[in-house]
């Protein structure tokens, strides 16, 4: 099973995230199967690539919590919710 996750990217004071996919059963750090955004919770900046989180989300990836949250806050879960009834 794939999951949206956060992977750390930085060091220390200037610790970004990237938004992957990965597979359930490889550590937070593994190898991705493809990057679908970017989260910096100090600027409170995020990049989306809505296509690819879309179609993640229609193959039936189950998202974490904090990557769910991201995705409330930048309002893609409303849009693909809609885009699927």
């Amino acid at each position: 099973m794939v999951k949206p996750r956060l992977r750390r990217h930085g060091k220390k004071q200037r610790v970004t995230y990237r938004i992957i996919a990965i597979d359930t059963q490889s550590r937070r750090e593994g190898e991705a199967i493809k990057e679908v955004g970017f989260y910096n919770p100090r600027g409170e900046q995020t990049q989306l690539d809505l296509s690819a989180i879309v179609a993640l989300l229609k193959e039936g990836a189950q998202l974490t919590e904090t990557v769910r949250d991201i995705l409330k806050r930048a309002g893609v879960l409303e849009k693909s919710e809609s885009t699927s009834n």
